[in-house]
């Protein structure tokens, strides 16, 4: 059993989710970052940092903890591709003009999702708001099911470890890698809302042309 950690030492954020480890640990576990991965607001990494911190105080298994988490992970995911592959394109279609997401645009989402989307699945487990929504957009893209879930399987993996394995042997690392996380999804929103601006004012010198 490993006990490097203290009590004195956990951060508030873990303190808060204690009353829910303590009461229902890994089931917490499983809920949440399941609910998390096929896009509902609820704090699946939060409870993966806190359950793998309080396994470092001998208060749970952390091979149960990765195990968990990333099955969890997974099939959360799955979910969020079948959302999105059953349904989703229908619903696009009827609603996506309101938020300027037409065909013609969902057309180029799945030609980039086939050839690209892997690394988008694999990578967006440590963006926050793509980790929530990947398996959606990557069922609405129609991108292959087994590439999907090759790619989602390889992210998770790496993603749980990662997270668990930091917590599990310090907090004083935690908060130095949720920054870095931080920063990592304001440069994406940024890249991408200025590619979406460079490609409208492109389009509208074209048009002026």
């Amino acid at each position: 059993m490993h006990n490097i950690q203290s009590a004195q030492n956990i951060p508030s954020y873990i303190q808060a989710l204690a009353p829910v480890i303590s009461q229902y640990g890994y089931l917490a576990l499983a809920g949440l970052m399941f609910l998390e991965d096929f896009g509902l607001p609820v704090p699946g990494e939060t409870v993966l940092v806190a359950a793998a911190f309080y396994a470092g105080l001998g208060k749970l298994n952390i091979i149960l903890v990765i195990l968990i988490g990333f099955a969890a992970a997974v099939l959360g995911d799955n979910v969020g591709y079948s959302i999105g592959r059953l349904g989703g394109r229908p619903l696009v279609e009827r609603w996506g003009r309101y938020i300027l997401l037409t065909n013609e645009r969902l057309d180029k989402a799945q030609t980039y999702f086939n050839n690209h989307g892997g690394k988008i699945v694999a990578g967006a487990r440590f963006i926050d708001g793509l980790r929530q929504l990947n398996g959606i957009i990557a069922g609405i893209s129609e991108m292959r099911w087994v590439k999907f879930l090759s790619f989602n399987i390889l992210g998770a993996a790496v993603w749980v470890n990662f997270w668990a394995l930091i917590a599990y042997y310090g907090s004083s690392y935690i908060n130095i890698f949720l920054k870095v996380e931080l920063y990592l999804t304001i440069a994406t929103i940024c890249l991408i809302a200025g590619r979406i601006i460079y490609r409208r004012a492109v389009k509208a010198r074209i048009r002026k042309v």
